[in-house]
């Protein structure tokens, strides 16, 4: 079936779900909100219908191009249509050099600057931190990646509490989009009184939003691919009409490509497998479709970083470039999200430029056909010297950072470092560098200032 089809038939089922049975909102002022502009109160208790009527009108409003900037202003463009911005993970620990244990605040402050270097990475994300009380991992969280990184922040949001200080934190920086937030529907068919608080106290300010649709086929959506893309559809489309409804015009990114599946042997949810793929690719469909910048994450269930994880993620990272997502997650993901690596952001910083080097595909021009060049070095001469060849070499052929290149008996002299070795070795070296572009001293402290405020009404 063409993917036209495939996006009607998806979107036509997700209004049909939205109809009936409707979805569970755990937020009674929303709730009335949403049912003052149309919905109608549904069977369930705390159920909402949204007609189809609705979705449409929330769909006009949605921005088509949703702006994130850095720390200085400058922004990253997400459309449906937009190259690929990359970004990190969110994630609870850390494996390095053979060690794995709980994430914190300190490697979070190491983490940032590593991802800081790598030259693919647009977009940092939180970690939750295990020194840190949970209400208060998202501002910490966002004080370190922004000490220690100009890059955006996409924040994780812990508690309405939190969200309230990150909008203070906001403008300590500057009135721009320097962070954005996100929460995830836990369906099927649900939004929780969390998620909806932080949607309704981040609204107002221009903060951009991720709206997740999680669906695990077979679990929590129906084990068919397109069927749980249809309930994970309709979980994005209420999460859309609420934030428009909180702040119209508020910019919101479509992710439907968080859906999984489960292993029906392990019971372990598949962040790695070929339908994550098939649901990326169907999180960028759906962006075409509604126009909206499309989200998804590349990850593996591999516990370390090892073949498993090269084949899972290249071939992640490949596919997702390829449907053209908008945004996609995973640098240095392991173990089915739940662990972050700095070796494997290395290594995937290098698979992501691989994949797009690739994606350039093969120009045909005359300069590219080079003729007249191959007439002048003639039969059986040597094209190294020519000018043609000094011209286009760097642009033509990948130049790898840390993807092996020499011969056996250099690399034997060097200690026989496997590829993980290498990368562990580069991000030692880039996580001891101090940060590029540090906060000034006034917005070092401010941003201090409102992360002790809140700490000590809690204490």
């Amino acid at each position: 079936m063409e993917d036209i089809k495939i996006a009607e038939r998806i979107h036509e089922a997700a209004l049909s779900l939205l109809a009936d049975p409707g979805i569970q909102i755990e937020h009674d002022p929303i709730r009335e909100l949403m049912c003052s502009h149309g919905a109608k109160t549904g069977k369930r208790g705390g159920s909402v219908c949204i007609p189809a009527g609705m979705i449409a009108d929330t769909l006009e409003r949605c921005p088509r191009t949703v702006e994130l900037t850095d720390r200085n202003g400058t922004p990253i463009r997400l459309a449906a249509t937009s190259d690929s911005s990359i970004w990190s993970t969110p994630g609870i620990n850390w494996n390095h050099r053979g060690e794995h244990r709980p994430f914190t605040t300190h490697d979070m402050a190491d983490y940032a600057r590593l991802l800081d270097r790598l030259e693919t990475v647009d977009v940092v994300f939180g970690m939750a931190l295990e020194d840190v009380p949970p209400p208060f991992r998202d501002i910490v969280g966002l004080r370190t990646i922004a000490t220690n990184s100009s890059k955006h922040i996409r924040a994780l949001c812990f508690s309405p509490e939190g969200a309230t200080a990150m909008t203070r934190m906001r403008d300590v920086i500057g009135n721009h989009p320097w962070f954005s937030i996100g929460f995830t529907s836990h369906g099927p068919l649900r939004w929780t009184h969390l998620a909806l608080e932080i949607f309704a106290r981040t609204a107002g300010h221009g903060i951009p939003a991720t709206i997740n649709g999680e669906p695990m086929a077979g679990i929590s959506g129906p084990v068919s691919i397109a069927g749980a893309a249809a309930v994970g559809n309709a979980e994005i489309l209420a999460g859309l009409v609420i934030n428009q409804l909180l702040e119209p015009g508020r910019p919101c990114i479509y992710n439907l490509g968080l859906a999984h599946a489960m292993d029906m042997r392990t019971a372990i949810a598949l962040t790695g497998a070929p339908e994550n793929a098939l649901f990326a690719k169907l999180s960028a469909l759906m962006g075409r479709f509604y126009d909206l910048p499309s989200c998804s994450w590349v990850s593996t269930e591999a516990m370390t970083v090892d073949a498993q994880a090269a084949m899972e993620k290249m071939f992640g990272f490949t596919t997702h470039l390829q449907e053209g997502v908008s945004a996609i997650w995973g640098v240095g993901q392991l173990e089915s999200q739940m662990t972050v690596s700095p070796a494997m952001a290395v290594i995937d910083d290098e698979m992501i430029r691989y994949a797009r080097h690739y994606q350039q595909g093969v120009p045909a021009d005359d300069e590219a056909l080079a003729l007249e060049v191959t007439r002048e070095v003639g039969i059986a001469g040597s094209f190294l010297d020519h000018n043609h060849t000094l011209a286009h070499f760097r642009q033509t052929l990948f130049d790898p950072h840390i993807l092996w290149r020499r011969t056996r008996e250099q690399w034997a002299a060097g200690g026989s470092k496997d590829l993980a070795e290498r990368a562990e070795t580069e991000a030692d070296k880039l996580m001891a560098d101090e940060p590029r572009q540090p906060l000034s001293s006034d917005q070092g402290r401010e941003l201090q200032a409102i992360t002790d405020g809140v700490l000590n009404q809690e204490t």
